[in-house]
C-alpha cells in the first residue's frame, strides 16, 4: 500500500507525539489531582487541537517541497477530513466515558488519571488496528465493500439507538467483570489494587479502566473503517486518528456538562457514518472528491449541533 511515511516522518510524528504526552502528563502530575474546570479544558482542547491543525500545516509543506502543490493539497485534505471525523466520532465516547463514571461514582479528582490511562491504550491499540486494516484493504479489495456494509448497518443502528438511554445493568463484559474479578467496593485514591498474589483485590477503579479500554476498541472499529473512506494512506490515518484522541481528555471535560445540551449529535454521527459507508461502496463507480466530503461532514455535524442548541431536549419528569 502507497504512503508519504518515510522513516524520517515517522520518527518527527512519533517524537512529537512523545513530547506532547510528556509535557501533559508532567503538567497534569504538577497540578495533583483535582477537579478539571471548564475553562482549563478548554485551553487544553485549543491546545490540541492547534497541535494538529500544526502538524497537518508542517505536513503540507513537506509534500509541497518534495512532491508538489497537487499532492500536498491533497494530503492535507485527507488528513484535516480524516481529523475531524475521528474527532467527531470520538464525542459518541465522551458520552459512554460520562456514563461509566457516573455509574462507577468516579471522583473527579481521579477522572484525569483514567483517562489518561485510556488514551495511552487508545493510541496502541488503535495502531494495531489500523496496520492490520491496512494490510487488508492492501490484500484484497473486497474489504472495501465489508467496510462500507459495516458503517452503513452501524450508521442504521446508532440511528434508531440515539435518543434512548443507555444502561450498564446488562452489560455482558461488567457482568463477568463483577463475577469473576475480586474486588472492593470503595475507592482508595488512585489506587488499582490492593495486596498481592492470592489475596490481591481490585478497587472500581480498575473496573473502570477496563471498561474504558474494551470501549474504544468497539468504537475503533466503527472509526477506523470510516477513515479508510478518505485515504488508504496508513500514515495519513495513524496521524490523524492519534492526533484525534490525544485531544480526548480535554474535550471530555469540555463536554461532560453540556452532554444534554448535544441530544442530536448522535444522529449527525449516524448520517455520517452512513455516508461514509456509501462513499466506500461507490469507491469503483465514483470516486466522491476529498474536498466534497470534508464538505458534506462539516454540514452534517454543523446542522445536528445548531438544532441541538436551537432545541433543547425535552427533560422527562424524572430529569
Amino acid at each position: 500500500m502507497e504512503t508519504i511515511g518515510n522513516p524520517w516522518l515517522w520518527a518527527s510524528f512519533g517524537g512529537l507525539v512523545v513530547v506532547a504526552l510528556m509535557v501533559d502528563l508532567v503538567l497534569m502530575r504538577h497540578g495533583g489531582a483535582h477537579k478539571v474546570t471548564f475553562k482549563e479544558a478548554m485551553w487544553w482542547s485549543l491546545g490540541w487541537v492547534a497541535l494538529a491543525l500544526a502538524f497537518n500545516g508542517g505536513l503540507w509543506w513537506y509534500v509541497h517541497e518534495t512532491a508538489g502543490l497537487a499532492q500536498a493539497n491533497r494530503v492535507g485534505l485527507e488528513f484535516l477530513t480524516g481529523y475531524l471525523v475521528e474527532k467527531s466520532l470520538a464525542v459518541d465516547n465522551i458520552f459512554v466515558f460520562l456514563m461509566l463514571f457516573t455509574y462507577f461514582a468516579v471522583p473527579e479528582e481521579q477522572r484525569q488519571r483514567v483517562l489518561v490511562i485510556g488514551i495511552l491504550l487508545a493510541i496502541v491499540l488503535r495502531a494495531i488496528l489500523i496496520f492490520a486494516g491496512a494490510a487488508l484493504l492492501a490484500k484484497f479489495h473486497w474489504m472495501l465493500y465489508v467496510f462500507g456494509a459495516f458503517l452503513l448497518l452501524t450508521g442504521v443502528k446508532m440511528w434508531f439507538a440515539a435518543g434512548k438511554e443507555p444502561s450498564l445493568e446488562n452489560n455482558p463484559v461488567l457482568r463477568w467483570l463483577t463475577a469473576h474479578v475480586p474486588f472492593v467496593r470503595r475507592y482508595h485514591g488512585g489506587a488499582l489494587w490492593l495486596g498481592s498474589g492470592r489475596r490481591r483485590k481490585f478497587t472500581p477503579l480498575f473496573i473502570v479502566l477496563v471498561m474504558i479500554g474494551i470501549t474504544d476498541v468497539i468504537f475503533a472499529v466503527d472509526s477506523i473503517p470510516a477513515i479508510f473512506a478518505i485515504t488508504y494512506d496508513p500514515f495519513i490515518v495513524l496521524t490523524s486518528n492519534v492526533f484525534a484522541v490525544l485531544g480526548l481528555r480535554a474535550m471530555f471535560f469540555l463536554l461532560a456538562g453540556m452532554a444534554d445540551r448535544f441530544h442530536l449529535l448522535p444522529y449527525g454521527l449516524a448520517v455520517v457514518l452512513g455516508f461514509i459507508g456509501a462513499k466506500m461502496l461507490l469507491v469503483d463507480v465514483y470516486k466522491i472528491p476529498v474536498l466534497w466530503s470534508l464538505g458534506v461532514v462539516a454540514l452534517i455535524l454543523g446542522t445536528t449541533i445548531a438544532l441541538s442548541l436551537a432545541r433543547p431536549a425535552r427533560r422527562t419528569a424524572d430529569g
